[in-house]
């Protein structure tokens, strides 16, 4: 387990000079393969622990899914069949969507149940 700031640099440098050989990759019977493995869990027990990643919110999803579809708020309120003010007002995080809302966002734009709801 990895404690430190330092340990952890460390250790990524260490798993950085194992990848400079592909034999530490694709040879699992190597040393190398072995401690690449080990320290790369390692690390991702440290990333994860100290690294946490959050659940994007609600409005950073609408945000994304609209960039990605190539959608304005008119489009996405005509998707949604919802006027454009209540999609300024999610945007802006002045009110959250109703149940019917919610659900239509996560079916129409593809995105994650548990985020559009708040879970």
């Amino acid at each position: 387990m990895i404690k430190t700031e330092n340990e952890y640099n460390s250790i990524v440098d260490r798993i950085e000079a194992l990848l400079q050989s592909p034999e530490n990759i694709e040879n699992t019977d190597t040393k190398g393969y072995v401690e690449l493995n080990v320290l790369s869990d390692v690390v991702a027990e440290y990333e994860e622990r100290t690294f946490p990643v959050k659940k994007p919110s609600l409005v950073e999803v609408i945000k994304l899914r609209m960039f990605e579809l190539g959608l304005n708020q008119k489009q996405l309120s005509e998707l949604l069949s919802i006027s454009s003010s209540r999609i300024s007002e999610y945007l802006t995080g002045k009110s959250e969507p109703p149940l019917k809302v919610a659900r239509d966002i996560s079916l129409k734009l593809n995105s994650e149940a548990s985020i559009v709801l708040g879970v």
